[in-house]
């Protein structure tokens, strides 16, 4: 600790006697200054301690040393020391006095010990302090570092931390969630932290903040509580959060910069080792949309191999393009961007194995073998983490940060499975995230969860896509198959194609293939191609009605309605079935079509649900 003016008084060759203010020798000593100005009020800092021979003083005079002391002790002076022998046989008592009056330690310093004397015992402490406060970090690094390479990890890393800072430390993983805690009690306090860590999140990194005391389940939070983000480059891994009683000193300091330090490299992993992991589940979702599921599982190993002994999910998440009033993101330099690769429009097809009709190939699969490499990578949360690891999100090609939709889904569904410790497959594709999923496990569930957020941002459970825009939103839609396994995955891949095309038409966020058959037809059939084709199938009818010469779009709606019952239309319309018999004729001649063709009838009402007439 700082050196004081207890420890000065008890400095064995300085000699020092305690004239006033006896009870506050236990402040600390920032510096000690020599001063004969009336007024050395503009040269102090705080926490000094003054040395002064009363040259310049009317130190006899109470009033004089009333305001004297009084300006000292406003200017944070923790005490002053009084050359006795040098001006002054005594002390004054009117120094005395105003000393006592103010509560400022006065100390008389004897004529055998100058003042450089004190300045360098008291500089000499503070060295000391600084070198003990040096020391102890660089022994708190090493014994964080071996709590992190151990068995325990960041577990036992947060509990060396607390009991070095006499306090507590927390682990927030990418998302904001609580992952660890100590003591154990410190569980229940930093649950209360997560606004704020959410709020430190949206902050480029490295980032941090402190908060004060808060009050919460009727409980007021007296520590002082101290916020880190972890990760390197501008993309937060997690958050690390310790709480103390009083402003870190140096020493605790040192330990939270290398327990950040320490954290950062176990939620980053090597470049080389995230490659590898990456290049290894591109390839086995590959060879799963090949129809090599044996394969498949041979290279998957242990890393996720368990993810294809289970049924799984596959799920299609896809960016949407910016709409006319928004600016598309454009990543930053220092991502990785996947390089342009081949996309065709109309996706080759292979036969079914059983003998049906020829269905779509995954994109970039062709009917001779397995998918052509892609360019983009793969995320795959460990599938067994060691006890007490710390989450792992490795950064999306497709998104720059937390805040994008892909790399917000990415970093969802990744800490959702690392808290649970299971396994996922994640593979960007261009402005797509194909995921594996376990059916029923976290990473589902935090699809759905990331779902019912983001339609509750909108302001509702669905959006409608407008006839006149190119997309229903900025942000995600999401296609999730049924269950399936590794003989069926490219059944799973085609059904979330399926869910994702209907969640694009519907407005929706998440839509599952059970559900693709829930709901109207209408919807799906609501953009400028349908009503294009509706309107010039209709439009002879609007030209022939502009004239007045008939309700023929009216009469056409009320009999189709109507099933072709002439009386009930006709009773609808409030006309004679003849006079609805008539019209019909006319709708067929100048259409050129025949009411009889049951397709014609479909066509034309669902013309006339796509116009609205």
């Amino acid at each position: 600790m700082p050196p004081t003016l207890a420890s000065l008084v008890h400095h064995s060759t300085l000699k020092l006697t305690v004239l006033a203010g006896g009870d506050r020798l236990d402040v600390p000593v920032r510096w000690a200054h020599v001063s004969e100005l009336p007024d050395p009020v503009p040269y102090m800092d705080g926490g000094e301690l003054l040395l002064t021979t009363a040259m310049q003083l009317d130190a006899e005079d109470p009033d004089a040393m009333r305001r004297y002391v009084r300006r000292l002790v406003d200017a944070g002076v923790v005490g002053l020391g009084f050359a006795v022998g040098v001006n002054y046989e005594q002390a004054p008592a009117a120094l005395v006095q105003a000393a006592s009056e103010a509560g400022l330690p006065l100390l008389g310093v004897p004529p055998r010990t100058p003042f450089i004397a004190i300045s360098k015992a008291v500089s000499a402490a503070i060295a000391a302090d600084q070198y003990r406060a040096v020391t102890a970090g660089f022994e708190a690094q090493r014994e964080l570092t071996r709590a992190a390479i151990g068995a325990e990890g960041p577990t036992e890393l947060l509990a060396r931390l607390a009991a070095h800072l006499d306090g507590w430390a927390a682990l927030y993983d990418v998302s904001g969630a609580l992952i660890g805690s100590a003591p154990d009690w410190a569980a229940r306090r930093a649950a209360r932290l997560t606004s704020d860590v959410e709020r430190l999140r949206g902050r480029p990194a490295p980032a941090s903040a402190v908060v004060g005391a808060t009050e919460a389940d009727g409980e007021e939070a007296t520590d002082r509580v101290e916020l880190q983000t972890l990760g390197i480059g501008r993309r937060t891994r997690g958050v690390l959060a310790v709480g103390t009683a009083a402003p870190l000193g140096t020493a605790e300091r040192y330990a939270v910069h290398s327990a950040v330090a320490l954290l950062t490299l176990t939620t980053e992993r090597s470049r080389a080792l995230r490659d590898a992991e990456q290049r290894l589940g591109a390839a086995v979702l590959r060879m799963l949309l090949a129809g090599e599921p044996d394969h498949a599982r041979a290279v998957a190993g242990q890393l996720y191999g368990g993810l294809l002994d289970a049924p799984f999910r596959m799920l299609i998440a896809e960016a949407l393009p910016a709409g006319p009033h928004t600016t598309p993101t454009t990543p930053r330099a220092h991502e990785p961007q996947a390089s342009p690769g081949p996309h065709p429009t109309a996706l080759p097809t292979a036969p079914e194995t059983d003998g049906t009709e020829p269905r779509p190939l995954p994109r970039g699969a062709t009917p001779a073998g397995p998918v052509p490499p892609a360019p983009e990578p793969a995320h795959a949360a460990p599938r067994t983490p060691p006890s007490g690891s710390a989450p792992t999100a490795p950064c999306s090609p497709t998104a720059a940060g937390s805040g994008e939709p892909l790399g917000s889904l990415a970093d969802a569904v990744e800490a959702a499975c690392v808290r649970t410790g299971e396994a996922v497959l994640i593979v960007p594709d261009g402005a797509r995230l194909i995921v594996l999923a376990s059916d029923g496990g976290a990473a589902v569930r935090a699809c759905a969860e990331y779902a019912t957020t983001t339609e509750a941002h909108r302001g509702g459970t669905a959006r409608p896509r407008p006839r006149e825009a190119t997309d229903i939103d900025d942000g995600v839609v999401i296609g999730l198959s049924a269950p399936a396994g590794p003989i069926a995955a490219s059944a799973a891949y085609r059904q979330a194609e399926q869910a994702l095309s209907v969640a694009r038409r519907r407005g929706r966020v998440l839509v599952e293939h059970e559900q693709v058959a829930a709901g109207s037809v209408l919807p799906l059939l609501a953009d400028d191609a349908v009503r294009a084709f509706a309107d010039g199938l209709l439009r002879a009818l609007y030209d022939h009605d502009a004239t007045g010469r008939g309700d023929l779009v009216a009469s056409l709606r009320a009999w189709l309605s109507r099933h072709g019952q002439w009386d009930a239309a006709a009773a609808e319309l409030g006309v004679h079935r003849h006079t609805l018999r008539y019209r019909m004729r006319r709708v067929e001649e100048i259409l050129g079509r025949s009411l009889d063709d049951p397709d014609v009838r479909m066509e034309l009402w669902l013309a006339l649900k796509a116009t609205g007439a």
